[in-house]
C-alpha cells in the first residue's frame, strides 16, 4: 500500500491526466488541501471517493495516523487546491514521514504552475531556482538581498495582493533594470504573461488592477 502524491489542473479542468482521474477513484481514502474546492474536481470527474481535510493548519497532527492507515493496508492520494502537492502546498510533511517510516511514495506528473510560466518567459532556464513565496515579514529584506547575486532565473509565486510591493522591492535591490516575466492566470480564460524590467512590471501592475495568482520570473545577475 502507498500514499500517492496526485497534481490537479491550476486553471483548466482539461489539463487533468487519465492517470491522475484512475488513481483517485481506486483509493480508499483522497486528502484534500480545501474539500470544499476539491469537490468540485471530483464531481466533475465522477469521483467518489471519500475525502479527509489535510491542510498547513492540522498537517502536523495528522501524517502519523495517514501513515498507520497506509500500513494497515489503505493506499492513500494526497492532493491540493491546484497543481502539484508539496510545491508551494501541504505535502512535505506527510511525505517525509512515509519515506521515515518506510511507507512508499509515488507523486504522478501533471500541473505545476511555474513550468509554463518559465518555459514562456523567453529567459534562459537551462538553470533555475524555485524560491515559491517570498516571506512575508520577518527574513524578507534579508532573502532578497540574498538572492542578489543568484546567476540562475529565479523563481518566485505571489499573491494578487502583494505583486507590487514584491517586483518594486526586487527592483530596489536587484536593480530597476533587471529583466523579468509576470505570468498569471496560468491555463484559464484570461491568462496573460508580461515582460519586461521589473520597474516596468511594477508600473504595469500599478496601472492594471493585479488578479489571480502570480508567477514572477526573474532573470539572475550577469556580472
Amino acid at each position: 500500500m502507498k500514499l500517492f502524491v496526485v497534481p490537479t489542473p491550476i486553471g483548466n479542468l482539461e489539463d487533468m491526466t487519465y492517470r491522475a482521474v484512475k488513481v483517485l477513484r481506486e483509493v480508499d481514502l483522497i486528502l484534500a488541501e480545501d474539500t470544499r474546492t476539491s469537490g468540485f474536481l471530483l464531481k466533475h470527474y465522477d469521483i467518489k471517493t471519500p475525502m479527509h481535510s489535510h491542510h498547513k493548519f492540522n498537517e502536523h497532527k495528522t501524517v502519523q495516523n495517514v501513515v498507520e492507515r497506509i500500513k494497515a493496508g489503505q493506499n492513500v492520494a494526497l492532493i491540493s487546491d491546484a497543481g502539484t502537492p508539496a510545491i508551494s502546498d501541504p505535502g512535505f510533511m506527510l511525505v517525509r514521514a512515509c519515506v521515515e517510516n518506510e511507507v512508499e511514495v509515488e507523486c504522478l506528473p501533471g500541473a505545476t504552475a511555474f513550468v509554463p510560466a518559465l518555459v514562456t518567459s523567453g529567459l534562459p532556464n537551462d538553470r533555475f531556482c524555485f524560491e515559491g513565496f517570498l516571506p512575508q515579514k520577518k527574513g524578507r529584506q534579508t532573502k532578497i538581498h540574498a538572492l542578489a547575486a543568484e546567476t540562475r532565473t529565479m523563481i518566485f509565486y505571489e499573491s494578487p495582493f502583494r505583486v507590487v510591493k514584491t517586483l518594486t522591492q526586487l527592483a530596489e535591490v536587484f536593480g530597476a533594470d533587471r529583466k523579468a516575466s509576470v505570468s498569471r492566470e496560468i491555463s484559464k480564460i484570461y491568462e496573460e504573461t508580461v515582460r519586461g524590467t521589473l520597474t516596468e512590471l511594477a508600473e504595469h501592475f500599478t496601472l492594471h488592477n493585479p488578479k489571480g495568482e502570480f508567477v514572477i520570473i526573474v532573470a539572475g545577475y550577469e556580472e
